[in-house]
């Protein structure tokens, strides 16, 4: 299955039904009056989120989604038929924006929301409604309220509790091979990963989701590359893993270089949570480990953990360090929020 984040759609709710003129004819009925029936209401356009679906890939093939329009009333003060709503089934974790694809109309990040995105029309109202005293016979009936017409970007967020982030062939994709049931594509040559990936892993008897997107390159928030576009996958996570491949010839450029690019991106991706692992340790002996993790501290300033995914060395170690990460990110976001102090 091709995986497809982002998409246009075209959305058009139904138009109410025409309200009835009519004027009850019947045999030995000396007083018929109106009887005109109101016009049914339009169908609405509503998006749900669910959660076995990891991607957008079936609005590619199908862009527009109009709502039925509403029946007309009828004599006997029978009122039209409403139109069938329409429902976007759409993967959870995805926002939906506005033409402008700035504007967001509603982030369903829970499984099981609904939103109206266009509500149908109401239908018009038939004679019946504008009989009176001094009008006992009116000829007058209301149109049925137009649908509304928009368009709409759907782009999906993965929802995952950690991301892994790196410079092409850091290890991302090992890793999550070796830790997981996942299995994405691994080779010899940058840019592998052209798709995020999910797995699950276990440690301590407990399981949690890492999201793997492709490599960052300097210059992607200026278009370079292919992770730029899947940086907004790992905003929903509670912590960052940041792998530093340790056959690189220069460690502190290349994580200063990640930095950099999730500054530029913006969204506080910056301020996240972050656990940093020195990769592919397996080709250092000990003297050489320790130089890399003492020249990374001297120039960034961060602790630096040490991992080999093509091993499993330190894995549970590093896995671990990510539990303790998601689980003071969930304690803050259910703390109760203090209120303020009472005053006269």
């Amino acid at each position: 299955m091709n995986f497809l984040d982002l998409c246009k759609v075209y959305i058009r709710s139904g138009s109410g039904g025409g309200g009835c003129i009519s004027f009850r004819r019947e045999k030995h009925i000396e007083y018929g009056g109106p009887n005109g029936g109101d016009g049914g209401k339009g169908g609405s356009v509503i998006v749900e989120a669910v959660d076995n679906l990891n991607t957008l890939i079936d609005f590619r093939y199908q862009q527009h989604f109009f709502a039925k329009n509403g029946e007309a009333g009828k004599g006997q003060q029978r009122t039209g038929a409403d139109g069938n709503d329409i429902v976007l089934k759409v993967p959870t974790g995805t926002e939906i924006m506005d033409e402008d694809q700035e504007t967001v109309i509603v982030d369903l990040a829970e499984t099981g929301q609904r939103v109206v995105l266009a509500k149908g029309g109401n239908g018009g109202w038939g004679n019946l409604h504008f009989k009176s005293a001094t009008n006992q016979a009116p000829r007058r009936s209301n149109p049925g309220q137009d649908g509304i017409e928009r368009t709409i970007w759907l782009r999906l967020k993965l929802i995952a509790d950690a991301g892994l982030l790196g410079l092409p062939n850091a290890g991302k994709s090992t890793f999550l091979a070796a830790t997981s049931n996942a299995r994405p594509k691994i080779a010899d040559y940058p840019f592998t990963t052209l798709v995020p990936n999910l797995g699950v892993v276990g440690v301590d008897n407990t399981e949690f989701v890492i999201a793997d997107i492709p490599g960052l390159i300097e210059g992607a928030s200026d278009g370079k590359g292919l992770g730029q576009l899947f940086l907004g996958h790992v905003e929903r996570n509670s912590v960052l893993l940041h792998l530093i491949d340790g056959t690189s010839g220069d460690p502190v450029g290349d994580y200063k270089t990640i930095i950099a690019e999730l500054e530029a991106y913006g969204g506080h991706l910056a301020d996240k949570p972050r656990v940093t692992v020195l990769n592919k340790i397996d080709t250092l002996d000990e003297e050489e480990r320790q130089f890399i993790v003492d020249e990374i501290k001297a120039g960034t300033g961060v602790d630096v953990m040490l991992m080999s995914g093509a091993t499993g060395e330190g894995t549970v170690d590093v896995l671990r360090a990510l539990k303790v990460e998601i689980d003071a990110d969930k304690e803050r976001q259910n703390a109760p929020e203090e209120e303020a102090p009472w005053r006269p």
